[in-house]
């Protein structure tokens, strides 16, 4: 039950009355109608926007409109009041009963409850995590994957159908690095005395790597030069480097429905072919580049090269795909795999990059509309540096990754769940201060104690109460005793679990979800805070069974919401906490 939704229903069907009447001009769109909570509570339970949006196309005074579309509503028994607010908004009371409609809704619904059909089963790609093959995740790829499997899970329960990607860079150069900071380890692991040439991988994780090359290959690859030694070395420390990668995202609660290789891209021709492609939409040429911004001219060499039209595509100057010498871009294999997501049907792409990654987004953009003749549309999600903090001091770099602070770290000092929470606690496009010490305190400033506190609160109540509690017993609770101001917030609040969902992943925000369970627990904590002074809206009421069970029913359905919600974003909810 969307009781949002069910209002704008109202509000829609209302002013297509009012067309039929004369008043308002047929042909009007109504697309950006909407029903929201108002932005000060004491304006009334949901304000629409109606008269505002559709005043300049109707020629009419916004307050003419809402005055009229005000008389409908207020014929309709689920709506008390409606009234005009400065130019014209439309503020709405909700007649009694009406939000108590929800709670037994909840209790049928279950963790059902708030999942849409939003999405219609539209497939969606999203890729994310996507780091290079040559060592462990670091936390901004902890944050770049919490924030994709968050979003991934919230276009789940909106009715999408989603696949979780990794892209593997194992086709450049990085994995020859790879491969010869391995090699040096295989050499320590005989006894060689090594030292690791600039630019190298010198972390600690590869000893295990090279001690198993020791026991694969023994002595054979010793003194042998590096042309018989560096495909072997390379295939077998990608493949140790990505059994790491999947168990540290194992470690985070995340697994890839995909893994794509870069590398399955070369000697395959599926390069070729998406350069083609575009080819024959006439976006390919030869030309030469201007000079690249912060560059004298006398500085510049200027070389024919073979490059891709993406300005025809919104990008702000086109883009090389085969360098001068012949070899590819690293922009080349990236249009061959987003040509490939193209051709596996998606409907919609979603990219979660870093923020490093920002001159990347129009080229890429760009390359997927020219690729899908601009059917399939390319989100591009950046997120921002994370800097972590302990004892009120930046937290050091991980001794064994030798120059970042590992996702291994992060998870060993506050746990998965605290770590996938406050990573949701920012948008992604923020930067973000991760305080370590914070995360672990047991207080309303530390968001994801809060929220399963709450649970857990819930779960003590339900296990206390010597009533009742399945859902089904509870969705027959007689609620009309539900009148307190803390009371009906709460049962406010929980209406408006669906639509804040729908609103998430229309916006592809899932750290709306974190702020939306904060607050559904502040209204619980504030409840059960108000019966300590006010004995007669406890819980629990010994004489009073009525009572009792309606105010289960309540809190039964909250719990629920903030299952559903954590689960979205990966985390437990507590039922006993310490």
């Amino acid at each position: 039950m969307n009781l949002f939704a069910e209002i704008k229903t109202l509000v829609l069907e209302s002013l297509e009355a009012l067309v039929a009447d004369g008043v308002l001009p047929a042909g009007l769109d109504m697309r950006n109608v909407s029903v929201e909570p108002p932005r000060d509570a004491g304006h009334g339970d949901m304000a629409t926007n109606a008269a505002m949006v559709l005043a300049k196309p109707a020629r009419m005074k916004p307050r003419d409109i809402a005055e009229a579309l005000g008389a409908k509503l207020a014929a309709d028994p689920r709506i008390a009041s409606a009234e005009v607010a400065g130019p014209g908004f439309l503020n709405l009371r909700l007649a009694p009963g009406q939000w108590a409609r929800v709670i037994p809704a909840v209790l049928t619904q279950g963790y059902d409850y708030g999942r849409s059909t939003m999405g219609q089963g539209t497939r969606v790609n999203v890729e994310y995590v996507s780091a290079n093959p040559t060592g462990p995740l670091h936390v901004g790829h902890t944050r770049g994957a919490v924030f994709g499997d968050a979003l991934a899970s919230l276009l789940d329960a909106a009715g999408y159908d989603v696949t979780r990607e990794y892209y593997i860079n194992d086709g450049g150069a990085q994995v020859d690095v790879l491969a010869r900071s391995a090699y040096l380890r295989y050499l320590e692991a005989h006894g060689h005395s090594v030292e690791f040439p600039e630019g190298t991988y010198p972390g600690d994780y590869l000893v295990p790597v090279g001690e198993a090359l020791k026991a694969e290959y023994g002595d054979s690859l010793v003194d042998k030069p590096e042309a018989e030694w560096l495909e072997p070395v390379r295939d077998f420390s990608t493949a140790a480097m990505l059994d790491m990668i999947r168990e540290d995202l194992a470690e985070l609660g995340v697994k890839m429905d995909v893994w794509f290789s870069e590398k399955s891209l070369y000697g395959t021709g599926r390069i070729e072919g998406a350069l083609e492609t575009l080819d024959g939409k006439g976006l390919i040429y030869q030309g030469t580049l201007e000079p690249p911004k912060g560059k004298l001219p006398e500085d510049w060499e200027p070389r024919e090269q073979t490059l891709f039209r993406s300005t025809d595509h919104g990008d702000d100057q086109d883009r090389p795909v085969k360098k001068s010498d012949g070899g590819w871009t690293y922009f080349a294999p990236d249009i061959a795999y987003h040509y490939d997501k193209v051709q596996r049907g998606f409907d919609r792409l979603i990219d979660v990059f870093g923020a490093d990654h920002g001159g990347y987004v129009k080229r890429m953009k760009a390359a997927v509309s020219a690729l899908s003749d601009g059917r399939v549309p390319l989100d591009i999600k950046l997120t921002q540096l994370v800097k972590l903090f302990k004892d009120g001091e930046e937290f050091k770099m991980s001794k064994r990754a030798g120059t970042f602070v590992t996702l291994r770290d992060v998870i060993d000092e506050v746990g998965r769940d605290v770590t996938r929470f406050m990573m949701l606690t920012r948008k992604n496009d923020a930067p973000f201060d991760f305080d370590l010490d914070k995360a672990l305190e047991q207080s309303k400033d530390n968001p994801v104690y809060y929220v399963q506190y709450a649970h857990a609160r819930i779960a003590s109540t339900l296990r206390k109460a010597g009533i009742g509690t399945r859902d089904d017993e509870l969705a027959g609770a007689d609620l009309a005793v539900l009148q307190d101001p803390a009371e009906l917030a709460l049962i406010g609040k929980i209406a408006e679990w669906p639509r804040l969902l729908e609103t998430a992943a229309r916006t592809h925000e899932p750290h709306r979800l974190a702020f939306y369970l904060y607050d559904l627990a502040s209204e619980l904590h504030a409840l059960w805070n108000r019966g300590k002074d006010q004995p007669e809206l406890r819980f629990l009421q010994e004489d009073d069974p009525v009572a009792t069970r309606a105010r289960l029913a309540l809190i039964r359905a909250c719990q629920l919401v903030i299952a559903n919600g954590l689960g979205i974003l990966g985390v437990t909810p507590m039922d006993e906490m310490r």
